[in-house]
């Protein structure tokens, strides 16, 4: 049991009224993140759900885009392909905020993306580009928009994942290592105390044996009469 108290503790009714309220407040934190613990694993799963069909539609998106650029390239020729793809403009902006789950800083990022852009609003002109350049463009900006949204959702579940790890071993370091501790500590504390005051009893009953015992004989030697003389040898 000496391994499974608290070293170089005082046992003492302080120290025991102090180590009953920590254990008390390990208990409710020991409550509290379990709770944050199965919160954040049902957000993972929640997250995890949707990555699925992300995942999906970006894969969807680059393989139609892919086709279409193939298109492009046997109608067109490489050389033309690659000359329209120098003059494209930017198309998508991302700005990247942030929220809280359960206390978890994750991304959030929103695409701004004119859906509906011409091909002189890519940057390249009518008369040297096809139709299938055009819809190989679409199909990249598209699938650049799932990537984005797979790379927000993947960094959730890895920070989430994080987390759920360190409350984890939080929760199995509070129910398997400090509470146990905390009142192992309690028990040990509460014996000594026991002890002390048996050994306290003893000790005031033996002085108040030999304060007894001492006033018998002063009483004895009182009643001794005065008249009877002391024998000399």
């Amino acid at each position: 049991m000496a391994q499974d108290i608290i070293e170089g503790v005082n046992p003492t009714r302080m120290e025991l009224l102090t180590l009953k309220d920590r254990t008390k407040l390990a208990v409710k934190g020991h409550g509290l993140l379990k709770e944050k613990r199965d919160a954040l694993i049902k957000e993972f799963f929640d997250i995890l759900d949707r990555v699925k069909g992300i995942r999906e539609n970006a894969e969807r998106s680059l393989r139609e885009a892919n086709e279409a650029l193939v298109e492009a390239q046997i109608v067109m020729g490489d050389l033309a392909v690659k000359k329209a793809s120098l003059s494209v403009k930017e198309s998508i902006d991302v700005d990247i905020t942030s929220r809280s789950i359960m206390g978890v800083s994750v991304p959030v990022t929103e695409v701004v993306m004119d859906e509906n852009r011409s091909l002189v609003d890519r940057g390249y002109g009518l008369t040297d580009t096809t139709i299938q350049l055009d819809e190989a463009a679409k199909k990249f900006e598209e699938s650049v928009k799932y990537l984005i949204e797979l790379g927000e959702v993947e960094k959730t579940i890895y920070l989430l994942a994080e987390e759920i790890e360190s409350t984890k071993r939080r929760v199995n370091a509070l129910e398997h290592i400090m509470i146990p501790r905390f009142q192992n500590t309690e028990k040990y504390i509460d014996m000594r105390l026991q002890e002390m005051e048996r050994e306290n009893f003893v000790r005031l009953k033996m002085i108040r044996s030999t304060i007894e015992k001492k006033q018998e004989v002063e009483e004895g030697l009182a009643e001794k009469p005065s008249n009877v003389p002391d024998l000399q040898v």
